[in-house]
């Protein structure tokens, strides 16, 4: 699978700010297409929060007097950390029927994925996981940093889906098509979702994304099937980009 040759435009046109001091959009991206990833390597274990989990404020972490009370309630706020972000993250991806979740507590992400794709190790990415006997149904999500604070710093919905799309999302060798692109708005965060489709000369593949920034973070979720088979995944493929989620991170 070709490089992403052209992933310094993309550097230019939308992570200008991106911090320095962590690993740059542009080496990211030559890595390895983000899009059609093309190296497996071994699988990894997963971690679920399952939804249903009873609702902890932080007010309930609060621990006040001094001396022997607050070192015996250290144990406690460190409980109540992991149960805060337990149960943001299980609200952010409440688990649907034929689905299961990925919960990431430490870069503050959360989503659905179609019950029976296996995770797949893939250098230059966060989270994939797929189908085993159709490559191209697959969900993938990475993350670059940002000092950014809202995705609609970056433009309109169309104008940064069609850049992503063309310089990140598949190789320059594929005919691209922005169907459309769209904005919502979740708990106060913006995110914006795009629909595509990448034709290549043995192929063509049906796609949704979803893009949203918090954490410092520019997140990118992709998900998406064969075309011979779309009509059949569309419906699974859009739960997955509906319960994408990112959460805010605590102490991290």
């Amino acid at each position: 699978m070709a490089l992403l040759q052209h992933a310094p435009a993309v550097d230019r046109a939308l992570f200008l700010n991106s911090s320095s001091s962590s690993t740059s959009f542009h080496q990211l991206m030559l890595q390895g297409p983000a899009f059609f990833p093309g190296h497996l390597h071994r699988r990894r274990v997963t971690f679920e929060v399952r939804a249903g989990a009873s609702p902890i404020s932080p007010k309930d972490c609060i621990v006040e007097g001094p001396g022997r009370r607050q070192a015996l309630a250290l144990g406690a706020i460190t409980t109540c950390i992991s149960l805060t972000y337990a149960n943001s993250a299980s609200f952010a991806a409440e688990v649907k029927k034929g689905f299961q979740s990925v919960v990431d507590q430490k870069d503050g992400y959360s989503f659905l994925y179609p019950f029976g794709w296996q995770e797949v190790i893939i250098e230059g990415q966060d989270k994939v996981l797929k189908d085993v006997i159709e490559p191209l149904e697959s969900v993938s999500v990475y993350m670059v940093p940002t000092t950014k604070q809202d995705v609609r710093d970056f433009g309109p919905p169309q104008e940064v889906a069609d850049t992503l799309i063309q310089k990140v999302l598949a190789p320059p060798s594929q005919k691209i098509k922005l169907v459309e692109a769209a904005e919502h708005d979740d708990d106060g965060r913006a995110y914006y979702t795009f629909e595509f489709i990448a034709r290549a000369p043995n192929f063509t593949r049906h796609a949704l994304g979803a893009i949203s920034i918090g954490n410092g973070k520019f997140y990118t979720l992709t998900t998406g099937a064969n075309e011979r088979r779309w009509e059949k995944m569309k419906d699974k493929l859009q739960t997955v980009i509906n319960s994408f989620k990112v959460f805010d991170v605590y102490g991290g």
